[in-house]
């Protein structure tokens, strides 16, 4: 079967591999990275292998193949690309069991890591299997938002779960599966944030990190920008595909794109969902979400997901630090309102500053250790 794929895996370069990482998204291959480095540090000799991205590679990783540059969202989306999905979940599997590495840590992308888990067992290559590879799993599908019964299916097909939010350890109370919190990856030592509030500074437009999100989002960003008609405007963006998209989104004059690396300081925020809203909370930047999806994934998603909001940082206070605006409720005025107040508002931006100091408290490091501390007492 594997013979008639359209590409090969290449071999651990060293002739064998004590871990393999598999994450799938831009924020995965950033919060591998940095576990990589960490573990590398202590364990020179350990051979890593990654279906990731750059920065594990960076980090000594083998890259086997660009995860990162095949990320999609949605329903849609996912079916679009479905033979080539199939085609690299066959391959990985082929290469795991040709190569046996000690451990496989799949970094959340839940829709490929958890089948390929159960896969793992089915095959009896993973420990839960009766094989010898321990199946480890670093941040949690957030099954508190929908399909809770995976836990069930990860208990039978995982040996381990670190998660990075201290109410995720609750969900998995009602099975065997152990699982730790390691704090939160943005609360890690060393970690550089990205952003910083700056009142003085530019407006940040965050519409993610996988083309077809960024070609929905940014359009609405970018009318919000100009109907707010004031400051200047930053957009980051991860690489050379998605500055393309953003270009043909024809960006406001006042709006500059920069590659995601050098810090930014920004006076308040329009943000999608993902990896930085997190990182504008945590900073204490004021700000609002906007987000749109393919109109048939966003039906799916109202009927399947059943919480409160859609930031992160909202779920964790259980309060709008980030107002909302999905799909209609997105418009240039409203936007630009939101805009305003975050500007200039002192009771705005007072209480936004408390609510970073809570989320920042909530989410550190615990005494138990960090991602790699975690993982070190799994594969030694």
């Amino acid at each position: 079967m594997s013979a008639a794929l359209p590409f090969r895996l290449p071999p651990p370069a060293t002739g064998r591999v004590d871990l393999l990482i598999i994450a799938g998204e831009h924020s995965g291959d950033e919060h591998a990275a940095r576990m990589v480095r960490e573990l590398r540090a202590r364990q020179p000799g350990l051979t890593v292998a990654a279906l990731g991205g750059p920065q594990l590679a960076a980090a000594g990783a083998q890259l086997l193949h660009d995860l990162t540059a095949s990320s999609v969202v949605g329903l849609v989306e996912v079916l679009k690309n479905y033979s080539f999905f199939r085609a690299l979940f066959e391959e990985t599997l082929r290469w795991i069991g040709e190569h046996r590495p000690r451990a496989v840590c799949f970094v959340d992308y839940p829709g490929l890591n958890l089948r390929l888990a159960a896969a793992l067992r089915e095959r009896g290559l993973s420990v839960k299997g009766g094989g010898q590879i321990k199946a480890l799993y670093y941040i949690s599908p957030q099954i508190w938002a929908w399909k809770p019964g995976r836990r069930f299916a990860m208990a039978r097909d995982l040996d381990a779960l670190a998660v990075i939010f201290p109410f995720e350890v609750k969900c998995y109370a009602d099975t065997p599966l152990p699982v730790g919190f390691v704090g939160h990856p943005f609360m890690a030592p060393g970690h550089a944030a990205p952003v910083s509030w700056d009142p003085a500074g530019p407006v940040l437009l965050l519409p993610g990190s996988r083309r077809q999100a960024v070609a929905r989002i940014a359009p609405v960003l970018f009318a919000g920008f100009r109907a707010l008609g004031e400051r200047d405007g930053v957009v980051l963006y991860p690489d050379d595909d998605i500055l393309a998209v953003l270009r043909a989104a024809n960006p406001p004059p006042r709006v500059r794109l920069e590659k995601t690396g050098a810090a930014v300081a920004a006076a308040a925020v329009l943000t999608s969902s993902g990896t930085m809203s997190m990182h504008c909370a945590l900073a204490g930047i004021p700000g609002a979400i906007a987000y749109r999806a393919h109109p048939l994934t966003y039906l799916l998603g109202r009927w399947l997901v059943k919480v409160p909001y859609l930031g992160i940082a909202n779920l964790l206070l259980d309060e709008p630090m980030y107002p909302e605006f999905i799909q209609g409720a997105a418009t240039p005025a409203a936007l630009a309102v939101e805009m305003r107040t975050a500007l200039h508002d002192p009771a705005r931006r007072e209480r936004t500053a408390a609510q970073a100091v809570r989320l920042r408290a909530m989410l550190s490091v615990p005494a138990s250790g960090t991602a790699a501390d975690w993982l070190v007492g799994h594969i030694t």
